[in-house]
């Protein structure tokens, strides 16, 4: 399975690439904002994305409503510190698939993956 993780936090970035590593994810193409994903979204071909909401140049919601208009189905993880419930609701209006706020357990982040994976495989 092919993930692109989407965050400014480089940092963010590698704690994610370790834990799907450890669950066996190793196609993995990282992108420092939005802008930079969509640059390399459509060559990549990712199954699922791993999303920041604050970023600069484009922010993870942007991000998301953009490819949705292009027509990209990808599931999307937005992973984020935004934790009130009227974000969650405009998240998933905008598209987005699961939501995990940060920080997070390396748990809690495979059980996401996890069940995004089962919820595109049932739809």
């Amino acid at each position: 399975m092919r993930i692109m993780l989407v965050d400014d936090s480089k940092t963010m970035r590698n704690i994610q690439r370790n834990i799907l590593g450890q669950l066996g994810y190793t196609d993995i193409e990282e992108a420092c904002d939005g802008q930079d994903a969509l640059s390399k979204v459509v060559a990549f071909k990712p199954d699922l994305l791993l999303v920041d909401w604050n970023m600069p140049n484009m922010d993870g919601i942007t991000f998301v409503k953009t490819i949705r208009q292009k027509g990209m189905k990808q599931p999307v993880i937005m992973v984020t510190t935004e934790s009130e419930k009227s974000r969650v609701v405009e998240a998933i209006k905008a598209g987005v698939t699961n939501y995990i706020v940060k920080p997070f357990t390396p748990e809690t982040l495979g059980q996401r993956v996890q069940e995004t994976v089962a919820k595109v495989k049932a739809a």
